[in-house]
């Protein structure tokens, strides 16, 4: 059957791409070819990386001094990107000084706040003022644990001007989660909110600062920022603790902050995995990769430029809020939402894009799917003449997702669904303005990125479901897990499965027009008698069942072999009865496979998941079999896991 194509560029909007912009450059450059062909382009890429990196730093105007050098070397992880080269990366995400808007601010609620370009600057001079007086030196941890604020934006820039080493988490984080990972890199100074707001409760953070401090002994200073628009909100102190407040730095006389240079691979921010597996791993990047990195991935790969207005749905606890805050550096402007993205009206984001006159819309697939699921969108409602990039990512987007966009959002729309992770803070495969947008599908592998799809034997695949792999180095390889000493933990996550070839633990497919259909985590498959599918496939089928809100599988270990379980959470007034059960089998068997017929099916009132929105199928998987958990404090409802585990034991 043939593909969908649902949207392809004009040539006009071609001929005004960033991409064809490069492309030119790369013709001064080494006289390229000018063909408007991505596999070319992908090609030369792919085969040329000193000279392709080069271009991007010269291209996208990268502030620094560089010296063009890569260093090959016969082991993956130890190739060498602009060695001896230096840049501050605050300097290039300060791009701007002048009175037109940087960052946007939306509470849940409406409140509204705008930063300009001056008033950023302004601000991170104050905050690096401050930071000089409490002897801050490059290195030093900084922990935030905090909101999606402009201040945390503000934070975070201070801290990489300074040389020193950000970490973040969202308050949604309980304080077990946020002690479990800033202990392990013992930050000097925590930056906290007394509180935020989620689907209109108020949750007050600041009551869990007592119990932090008493933990993280390496916590010497405290700045709290009262959330926006709101009194401050009084809390109890500990003995040694310096304690300052926001709006106390915010009155220092600034001494205007001059940007020392750092080598491109100075330490920028260490991440954290979801921890699901066990403790979550504190992964350390390298200030140079990620801006040269995002860069790419925001000017070739989703057109964005100047002036343009930027949105993605994210909290700083995870790696699209990194991803989000570098659109600074193409001189873009951000927005940020913080709450529920659908508090009291499920269209809230949609309205915001509206509003806000956004050009680049990042949401989650989930949220795509539940917006459709909604059936009140109606895209004349909205005027959405700005918008020309849609993305989504987190988790994969059904090809009903795809056609949802393009009917109830807007027919004329680059739908760019992108899928990398927190372990490289960018993109393995993503989308470009050349080639056509195929439903169910991600366009194509980024530039530099020599993406394939491998079988259990290491061997190259195409139209067959695999590991996802990554065949040359590229610039935001992780520089190291903190703590991991002669980089056990780093060689074994990634190097282990394959020699010498990053394999990053995401089963995909690549499609006979060259696009990837991401499956989710390889970790998440079933493999039923030999036939193994990711366990997107089966929701995908399941979730489309009427009635059906949420649903998620594991195999559970039975009589030296494996059966499917599977668990659904119903829409209200909705009930599992035999006819359902029915339904959900003969669906399964029709459109997947006889061997993926459920054993038991189950009702819970709620599916497991990380707070990124991940559904989590290990920690059940665990559940069922009678294994240890290992970390709960990664998931955002970890109470749901019980009733798993009530549902099993009344199995006979």
């Amino acid at each position: 059957m043939k593909s969908k194509i649902l949207w392809q560029a004009s040539q006009l909007q071609k001929n005004k791409s960033n991409l064809f912009k490069y492309e030119k450059f790369l013709f001064s450059k080494f006289r390229f070819k000018i063909t408007q062909k991505y596999s070319a382009l992908l090609r030369w890429s792919i085969n040329n990386p000193k000279n392709f990196w080069n271009t991007i730093w010269d291209f996208t105007k990268i502030k620094g001094i560089k010296v063009k050098n890569y260093e090959k070397s016969k082991i993956f992880y130890k190739n060498k990107f602009f060695k001896n080269s230096k840049l501050n990366f605050a300097e290039n995400l300060l791009s701007k000084n002048d009175d037109s808007k940087a960052i946007t601010f939306i509470s849940e609620n409406g409140f509204k706040k705008v930063r300009t370009w001056k008033e950023l600057n302004k601000n991170v001079d104050k905050l690096t003022t401050f930071f000089n007086t409490i002897k801050i030196k490059k290195k030093d941890r900084v922990a935030a644990y905090l909101p999606n604020l402009i201040e945390t934006v503000e934070s975070f820039i201070a801290t990489s001007a300074m040389g020193a080493i950000w970490s973040s988490c969202s308050p949604d984080f309980g304080t077990n989660g946020v002690i479990e990972r800033f202990s392990q890199i013992n930050p000097k100074i925590l930056i906290i909110c007394d509180r935020y707001f989620y689907n209109g409760k108020e949750i007050k953070v600041i009551k869990r600062l007592p119990f932090i401090l008493k933990k993280i002994k390496s916590i010497k200073h405290v700045i709290v920022i009262n959330y926006p628009n709101r009194s401050f909100l009084k809390f109890n102190k500990i003995k040694n603790i310096k304690y300052i407040s926001w709006n106390s730095i915010m009155k220092i006389n600034p001494i205007s902050f001059k940007f020392k240079k750092f080598d491109f691979e100075h330490e920028l921010a260490i991440l954290y995995s979801s921890g699901t597996t066990g403790k979550p791993k504190c992964i350390c990047h390298r200030s140079g990769g990620v801006l040269l990195q995002h860069l790419k991935e925001h000017q070739l790969h989703n057109e964005i430029k100047e002036n343009d207005n930027v949105f993605y749905f994210t909290t700083c606890g995870w790696m699209m809020w990194n991803w989000l805050v570098t659109v600074l550096a193409s001189k873009a402007s951000i927005v940020l939402f913080e709450g529920f993205p659908m508090y009291k009206r499920y269209d809230l984001l949609i309205k915001l894009a509206h509003e806000e006159k956004i050009t680049l819309f990042g949401v989650s697939a989930k949220y795509l799917d539940a917006l459709n699921k909604s059936k009140i969108l109606n895209k004349k409602k909205y005027n959405l003449k700005n918008l020309r990039t849609i993305c989504s990512t987190g988790s994969p987007l059904s090809e009903d997702g795809f056609k949802f966009v393009y009917k109830k959002i807007k027919s004329n729309v680059h739908l760019a669904s992108i899928s990398g992770g927190t372990d490289i803070v960018s993109c393995f495969v993503l989308g470009n303005i050349y080639e056509p947008v195929i439903s169910g599908q991600i366009q194509n592998k980024g530039l530099g990125m020599d993406v394939d799809i491998f079988n259990d034997y290491g061997k190259p695949i195409k139209n067959k479901k695999g590991e996802l792999v990554c065949k040359n180095p590229f610039p935001t390889m992780p520089l190291k897990f903190w703590n991991d000493k002669n980089n056990i933990k780093f060689k074994e996550a990634y190097f282990n499965r394959f020699k010498n070839t990053w394999h990053h633990g995401d089963y995909a497919k690549k499609t006979k027009n060259k696009g990837y259909i991401i499956f989710g985590r390889s970790d998440a498959t079933l493999n039923a008698s030999g036939v193994r599918i990711g366990t997107s496939e089966l929701y995908g089928v399941v979730e489309n069942i009427k009635g059906i809100n949420e649903c998620i599988a594991v195999e559970q270990k039975y009589k030296n072999d494996t059966r499917v379980i599977l668990f659904i959470k119903l829409k209200n007034n909705f009930k599992l009865d035999n006819l359902l059960k029915k339904n959900i089998n003969n669906k399964i068997r029709k459109l997947l496979s006889p061997k993926y017929v459920p054993s038991f099916i189950f009702d819970v009132k709620d599916i497991p998941k990380t707070r990124s929105g991940k559904i989590v199928e290990i920690t059940v998987k665990k559940i069922i079999n009678d294994e240890k958990i290992d970390n709960t404090d990664s998931l955002i409802n970890p109470e749901c896991l019980k009733e798993f585990k009530d549902k099993i034991d009344k199995i006979d």
